[in-house]
């Protein structure tokens, strides 16, 4: 496995909330992170049909345009009564003219599954795929999951995405009730990002 030496890394990433996440995971390394727009890096395509995939696309595409290390992240949330869904596509339920809008979503999803007829608990997982990319073109990848249920109505308003309708399994608290030091211990990128930190020379 390649090691990270450096002491600031590029998160590939638009998204406010998995910035600060990462800061978070980070900050006990005395890692200091960086943004994508703060090197004004467009968004790539996502095109592939898998985690790894569309995180490599990411990694690879800030890598090469900065000529860092980037580390990128593709996550989401699958459902079981939905067969998977939304899986690869959670970002993208979340869509609308103005924006990403992760309450229509949440609604969208709870919408679906109520249409299975299907007996609660909703059983669900969060999984997460990290990829650390080199401007040469290599890469390491890391992946983690958290298995939980879907709630209704949503619950807490911390964390980002679908947080407040998933309810870790063992826990009677959803990731919108959780502050980040609770959910950094048990998360999906929590579990991935714990495989990842053997990557760093700390």
């Amino acid at each position: 496995m390649r090691k990270f030496t450096g002491d600031t890394l590029l998160i590939a990433t638009h998204n406010a909330g998995k910035l600060e996440e990462m800061e978070h995971l980070f900050a006990p390394l005395g890692i200091k992170v960086t943004g994508a727009a703060a090197h004004n890096l467009p968004e790539p395509e996502e095109t592939e049909t898998t985690f790894v995939g569309n995180a490599r696309i990411k990694a690879h595409a800030a890598a090469k345009a900065t000529g860092l290390p980037a580390l990128s992240d593709d996550s989401g949330i699958e459902v079981d009564a939905l067969d998977g869904a939304p899986g690869v596509y959670t970002a993208d339920w979340a869509e609308t003219p103005d924006g990403r809008d992760f309450v229509l979503a949440m609604t969208r999803t709870h919408d679906a599954v109520v249409k299975t007829e299907l007996p609660r608990p909703w059983t669900a997982r969060f999984r997460a795929t990290l990829v650390l990319a080199w401007p040469d073109g290599h890469d390491e990848v890391f992946e983690g999951k958290v298995e939980g249920t879907l709630q209704w109505p949503m619950r807490g308003t911390d964390g980002h995405g679908y947080d407040p309708m998933f309810q870790p399994e063992g826990y009677d608290i959803t990731f919108g009730e959780m502050g980040w030091d609770q959910k950094n211990l048990i998360s999906h990128r929590a579990d991935a990002f714990a495989k990842l930190v053997k990557a760093f020379d700390c």
